[in-house]
């Protein structure tokens, strides 16, 4: 049995916040990021999600992923109870966009109750984070199949964003997205940045975009959001941690 979260348990290394950190067992982008954005007197912890087959070679292979992963998701949350984090935070983004924004707020609450913390999901996050910049025109890089770029448009349109372009990198492997040079994923950001877009979003937590967006943020001098960094952010700003870092875009470095 899970024990019961709770912030009256003191930790000197992280009195701030602990945040247990649920992501897929195959990703090995989420905490490196992570870490590198870590505010002092915070801590991740994470909760790793099995994974039977990482297989993302197509629309069908994709959903199947998702769907054993909704399955194995709640094992890794009760597991990262155990160090009686102060909050939760879901490393992961396809699954937070599915079933556009019901789905979204379904994913939510779900996690809410086997947990009983408050929480952030990458799709939470991604629309504040657009919304501290009054942003409503967007391009979105994905390193997902069809299927999956469907429902991230979804989720945003139905928030009344407008999605004037969006490039999935058709990663063939859950394992594979980490995989992807930062050049590739900088040139993605250029190709989404079409005639009307004032920012571009990038979606899958397992691509290494938080420094490609802050360096395609200088050079194309509007807002580029990557989820890691937008959930960080939020996590933050929902805790009352307030600071200012730089490296990452104005994101996390002004708001």
């Amino acid at each position: 049995m899970a024990p019961t979260p709770s912030q009256a348990v003191v930790s000197h290394v992280s009195p701030r916040a602990r945040f247990g950190l649920i992501i897929p067992a195959t990703n090995t982008v989420v905490e490196a990021e992570f870490s590198w954005m870590r505010a002092e007197g915070v801590s991740w912890h994470s909760g790793r999600i099995e994974i039977a087959n990482p297989s993302l070679k197509d629309d069908e292979a994709m959903v199947a992923f998702l769907e054993y992963l909704r399955t194995t998701i709640e094992a890794a949350v009760k597991s990262v109870l155990h160090c009686q984090p102060t909050y939760l935070v879901i490393g992961m983004s396809a699954e937070t966009f599915w079933g556009g924004k019901d789905g979204a707020e379904q994913f939510e609450k779900f996690m809410h109750d086997i947990s009983g913390l408050r929480v952030t999901t990458g799709a939470h996050a991604a629309k504040s984070a657009l919304d501290a910049y009054g942003a409503k025109n967007i391009g979105i890089v994905t390193p997902y199949q069809p299927v999956g770029d469907q429902q991230v448009v979804d989720f945003f349109e139905g928030l009344g964003f407008k999605v004037h372009a969006i490039i999935g990198l058709r990663c063939e492997t859950a394992t594979s997205i980490a995989e992807v040079h930062p050049d590739e994923i900088k040139e993605a950001f250029r190709k989404v940045n079409v005639d009307g877009v004032d920012a571009l979003f990038q979606a899958g937590t397992n691509l290494p975009a938080a420094k490609a967006a802050a360096e395609m943020e200088k050079e194309l001098g509007k807002p580029v959001i990557a989820v890691n960094t937008a959930t960080v952010w939020h996590a933050y700003r929902t805790n009352g941690i307030e600071n200012k870092i730089e490296g990452f875009g104005s994101l996390l470095s002004e708001h």
